[in-house]
């Protein structure tokens, strides 16, 4: 085990600079092998899990789903409100920042971050609920994808970098949670779907994040301040591959579905609704049935 960190730690000095000590101790951080180990029970259990459920009833799971997206809304406010707070009080630079200038600032957003990392943990629980719930058409290769992958990076992020330039992907991503898990949150009551019509604008907000996170990773890139380029490199990269998977499930979900509808109302075939004075189109219903990207 010390070998093997010990090459890690070599390997990622070379690449993004030292270690950073000011998450020394902290929980989940000192090694990495916890963190890879809790990936590979997760994509042990989307592997067994359908397996094991194919020959049982779903659960509702109702109650546990509206209070687990209440608490993710909460956490993800939480993180944004540190994050911005600390960003606008500490004189934060946004075309480049690097992680030791505004000490104060730099532990608060130190400390979002880390619950930043251990969130994308508890984020597992969305595909442990498509499971007992037998949603597994909602499993998709982007969905296990963005979980498996986005706890393993922030672990390695926290670590090397864990404030400084960093800052900005986790803070418009925390918004991006809080409007999605309220939206999750609400769905799971009955009543309350006919009245969400905003799912797929989380999606666009979602890529909007991914190009404005780009944007304002290549500026350390362009007016460098000694942030490690390392990082800056590796994060354009990995959202460039969001953004290629969130675009194709964009269009396979919605594009192709309004060509559909369309082509009904010009064939005399009429778009149904639920009945409702407020009704949502078959549209709106079959996007809440197909896929969810968190």
């Amino acid at each position: 085990m010390e070998t093997f960190n010990h090459k890690l730690n070599t390997y990622f000095e070379t690449w993004m600079g030292p270690r950073d000590q000011r998450v020394q101790g902290w929980l989940l951080l000192d090694n990495y092998p916890p963190t890879f180990a809790l990936t590979v029970m997760y994509l042990l259990i989307v592997w067994m899990g359908p397996k094991y459920m194919k020959h049982r009833q779903p659960y509702s799971c109702r109650g546990l789903l509206v209070l687990y997206n209440l608490g993710l809304t909460v956490l993800s406010f939480y993180m944004f409100y540190e994050l911005v707070t600390a960003v606008w009080y500490g004189g934060y630079n946004f075309y480049c920042q690097d992680t030791h200038s505004a000490e104060e600032a730099d532990n608060k957003i130190i400390n979002a971050l880390w619950w930043y990392y251990f969130s994308k943990l508890i984020e597992f629980m969305d595909t442990f609920f498509f499971i007992l719930r037998k949603n597994n058409h909602q499993m998709t290769f982007l969905h296990i994808y963005h979980h498996a992958t986005m706890l393993n990076i922030w672990w390695f992020v926290v670590n090397w970098v864990p404030c400084g330039h960093t800052y900005f992907g986790p803070t418009i991503n925390s918004f991006v949670h809080v409007v999605m898990y309220s939206y999750y949150g609400l769905s799971a009551i009955p009543a309350m779907r006919p009245y969400l019509w905003w799912k797929k604008y989380i999606t666009q907000l979602q890529l909007i994040q991914f190009f404005l996170t780009i944007y304002q990773t290549m500026c350390a890139a362009i007016w460098p301040c000694g942030f490690p380029k390392g990082w800056l490199y590796s994060q354009t990269s990995y959202m460039v591959t969001l953004i290629l998977f969130f675009l194709n499930f964009y269009i396979q979900t919605y594009k192709k579905h309004s060509g559909s509808l369309k082509k009904e109302h010009h064939n005399g075939s009429p778009v149904s609704t639920n009945g409702n004075a407020n009704a949502t189109p078959s549209l709106e219903r079959t996007a809440h049935k197909k896929l969810r990207v968190d």
